[in-house]
């Protein structure tokens, strides 16, 4: 690419993790740093928080070409989906992926005594598997465990054919991946990751049609039509869209969140997904691997070599993960085409690439 941004961070191992926990730029580092000085030296109210919130929220909508009054803002997925999951009708079936995280599940299986019937096929038939009783389906865009994205043309086309709706869980997609939110009845996303946030900021899309299908079951003051006059006392007097759906924020994390969106639609969400490919592109030739076309790769050792692998993820300084026995790589803005190389090349017929199939 042109453009390189990895001189915005400033982590010391050759970092592949953003799977499990994104980097700050060096802009949100400085903006919470900003912010515990001024914590510290008492100059801090509540309300002075409610812009950095709201920008936030503008920002993610952007993001993922949502409009804004569908966003509302939370501190992780499961509670967001818990929001879902408790208005499916008693006995009605909810389709998943085979597999996927349970952050999206779990909460749906908790239901399990209403009837629920829950459905969990291989990511490749998603779409086939949809039929007239299919109440929700609910998937990842990108698969956690091996980065294996989901159809999700042919996903929305099959649920819009037989009626269901959709929950897609956009937190290993967004921020590397150019996703449009809208197309879909819900979406998730936790900001850890991919979107280079403190941990403890999550979004929740909702098209329209379901705001007031849709239990507010945190129903607070701040999910008020005006937060700052609905601190006491009855009756109810939620925010008419999404806000409806809002948690009290953790001001600080939304601090951090605010500057590293706004870092990563400085770039823009095409070019974040063609770095992230190229990047990925790049490691998989070194390594003499197919291109698997995902900022996430489940690399599975060859016989005998897992002591060998270990010993070069040492000797380069890599940090990466482990998920269902696999070495995970993630590959995001602040890597080098240069630099996965090098890893690929050591990495050179030890493993092989793991697929969803």
């Amino acid at each position: 690419m042109s453009w390189i941004h990895s001189a915005a961070f400033s982590a010391e191992p050759l970092y592949l993790n953003t799977a499990s926990m994104g980097l700050p730029p060096q802009a949100t580092t400085d903006a919470l740093t900003r912010e515990l000085v001024g914590w510290a030296a008492g100059r801090r109210q509540a309300n002075d928080y409610d812009g950095t919130v709201s920008r936030s929220r503008q920002l993610y909508a952007e993001l993922v070409h949502a409009p804004a009054p569908w966003v509302a803002i939370g501190n992780q997925v499961s509670p967001l989906v818990g929001l879902i999951a408790a208005s499916v009708p008693d006995g009605a079936e909810v389709l998943f992926a085979e597999n996927d995280f349970t952050s999206i599940s779990f909460p749906f299986a908790a239901h399990a005594d209403r009837g629920l019937r829950l459905r969990e096929v291989p990511m490749h038939r998603i779409a086939e598997e949809i039929g007239p009783e299919t109440a929700w389906v609910v998937v990842s865009a990108v698969q956690s465990r091996n980065g294996v994205a989901a159809d999700l043309d042919a996903i929305e086309a099959a649920a819009k054919r037989h009626g269901a709706r959709t929950l897609i869980d956009l937190t290993q997609s967004a921020g590397w991946k150019d996703v449009d939110a809208s197309r879909f009845d819900a979406t998730v996303c936790a900001a850890y990751k991919w979107l280079l946030c403190p941990r403890g900021t999550a979004f929740l899309t909702l098209d329209p049609e379901l705001h007031e299908r849709i239990r507010p079951l945190a129903a607070n003051w701040y999910a008020g039509e005006d937060p700052w006059s609905s601190i006491y006392g009855l009756p109810l007097r939620l925010a008419a869209d999404a806000r409806r759906f809002d948690v009290s924020p953790a001001w600080q994390a939304w601090v951090g969140t605010e500057a590293s969106l706004d870092f990563l639609l400085g770039i823009g969400a095409p070019e974040l997904e063609a770095h992230a490919l190229e990047v990925s592109a790049a490691f998989a030739s070194a390594a003499g691997l197919p291109d698997a076309r995902s900022a996430i790769l489940a690399l599975a050792p060859v016989e005998g070599a897992v002591g060998e692998i270990r010993d070069t993820l040492e000797r380069l300084d890599v940090m990466a993960a482990n998920r269902a026995g696999n070495l995970r790589l993630s590959f995001h803005v602040h890597n080098t085409a240069e630099e996965v190389e090098h890893l690929g090349e050591a990495l050179r017929g030890l493993v092989h690439i793991v697929t969803g199939r």
